[in-house]
């Protein structure tokens, strides 16, 4: 298959307008199966080493919902004292867990055997997970739905309120899925000042030139 110019404008439009969407712009409105398995199928087509296909999901309920906030609130709140000194921290939005009207959690399903491509590298299976995600991440944006990746969370504890067993699943993410007010022209980040974008140039190492 020949992609097109305008297929090409396209996808870097998709990509250049994906957003880290958190609960203040998340809006009540139903992502219909058709939608969910779409995004979930982006997931399936990603490349995974030794074609593995090692992501599992689990689409969350209500009480797991909750629990999984709960946790949440609990990690923010400790979490403050290392941004102390950045008085922007209290008042970010950085989770939508119940705004969203989807929450997705995303493990890494370890093998019992020898993964080809994997022998000196393990952790190509869980960055194959993560291909998986960045897939719906992309999909979803397409459908003109927001995912926000909520981080400040305990594996451990994860684990434990999805009853996942630490030797046959890893936790690589929590993610939340749901139509938005808007998406920013900027991440949201950005725009608030926490960082600035970086420069290519600044991104490309000298290591192997003399």
């Amino acid at each position: 298959m020949i992609f097109t110019k305008k297929d090409q404008t396209t996808l870097n439009k998709i990509i250049t307008s994906r957003r880290d969407v958190r609960g203040n712009n998340f809006i009540n409105k139903k992502i219909s199966q058709k939608k969910l398995l779409k995004i979930l199928d982006s997931a399936q087509n990603a490349p995974s080493v030794g074609y593995s296909q090692p992501w599992r999901f689990v689409i969350v309920n209500k009480k797991k919902k909750d629990l999984v906030y709960k946790h949440f609130k609990k990690s923010f709140n400790k979490s403050k004292k290392k941004f102390k000194s950045r008085r922007i921290y209290n008042s970010l939005k950085l989770e939508g867990i119940k705004e969203s009207y989807i929450n997705i959690a995303v493990y890494y399903k370890k093998s019992k055997k020898d993964i080809l491509g994997q022998t000196y590298m393990k952790r190509t299976g869980e960055y194959s997970v993560v291909c998986a995600i960045l897939n719906m991440w992309l999909t979803a944006r397409a459908l003109n739905i927001g995912m926000g990746w909520v981080s400040i969370l305990k594996p451990r504890k994860i684990n434990k309120i999805f009853d996942m067993k630490k030797e046959d699943y890893k936790f690589i993410a929590y993610l939340c899925f749901g139509y938005t007010k808007e998406f920013f022209d900027e991440p949201e980040l950005k725009k608030l000042g926490w960082k600035k974008k970086k420069k290519i140039k600044d991104l490309i190492l000298k290591k192997g030139k003399k």
